[in-house]
């Protein structure tokens, strides 16, 4: 499901307990919602917005932190591709046919990290194809100590950027919004607005003020969800670094 769609469902929750307050008011004796009632659900609610704003600012520190992380890990990889290819350049003229074939291996997953269309299957698990250049570059026969040294040093770079693919790979599967932390905080929101809903008289100025409210709730939770998934939906980590390392390969 989307971050938006679940961002409504929980529009839909939070201010749709609002509404149900307003209606049991209606439907309850005026003697169950005087000044000592007043005044207890004042105290919870206050007690219930405190430990929710917490809540969210941890979720958002959270989800913060780990869009930070694989942002970075992007500007890595794509270090990581310019050195190997200043590398394999560094080597001599005996590359030219792996160079070309590891920029089609780095277009290759450009195309599958950032597709042209909308990233509904974004694939960030490696394929592979890094495994056929690392066989390519083992036939490479040095003629001197420093191709041979060059040549080794150029596997060890393949060899770190591929766990540094991988690590982009598990760690984005690792990193999800807990979903039983998000139910408690929508909960305690959604028992905030009914207390609202039922010791409030309603009005127009008072159910907009509401739909203000609920919105700027639902909008911390979709910035949550979607940092949280950086590679899709409206706060995508930019492929802007890796296009210029691209851009720098066979030069």
């Amino acid at each position: 499901m989307s971050s938006i769609a679940v961002s409504s469902i929980v529009f839909a929750s939070i201010f749709g307990s609002g509404l149900v307050g307003m209606a049991v008011r209606r439907a309850i004796p005026a003697d169950y919602l005087g000044p000592g009632e007043k005044e207890v659900a004042r105290l919870v609610t206050g007690l219930m917005t405190t430990m929710a704003a917490i809540v969210l600012g941890m979720l958002v520190s959270s989800a913060k932190a780990s869009y930070d992380a694989r942002t970075n890990e992007v500007a890595e990889i794509s270090s990581e591709v310019v050195s190997i290819d200043r590398m394999m350049s560094k080597y001599g003229a005996e590359t030219a046919g792996v160079r070309a074939q590891f920029r089609m291996l780095v277009e290759a997953n450009v195309n599958r990290i950032w597709p042209a269309q909308a990233p509904v299957n974004v694939e960030l698990k490696p394929r592979d194809d890094g495994e056929i250049l690392v066989d390519e570059l083992q036939l490479l026969a040095p003629k001197s100590d420093a191709q041979a040294q060059v040549k080794t040093q150029i596997l060890g770079m393949v060899v770190e950027l591929r766990k540094t693919q991988w690590n982009l790979f598990l760690k984005s599967k690792q990193a999800a919004l807990p979903i039983p932390l998000l139910l408690v905080v929508v909960s305690w929101l959604a028992l905030i607005y009914l207390s609202f809903g039922l010791f409030t008289p309603p009005s127009p100025t008072i159910v907009v003020t509401l739909v203000f409210g609920a919105l700027a709730a639902t909008g911390a939770v979709l910035i949550i969800l979607e940092l949280y998934t950086p590679f899709r939906g409206i706060l995508r980590i930019s492929s802007g670094p890796i296009l210029e390392a691209l851009s720098q390969l066979g030069r």
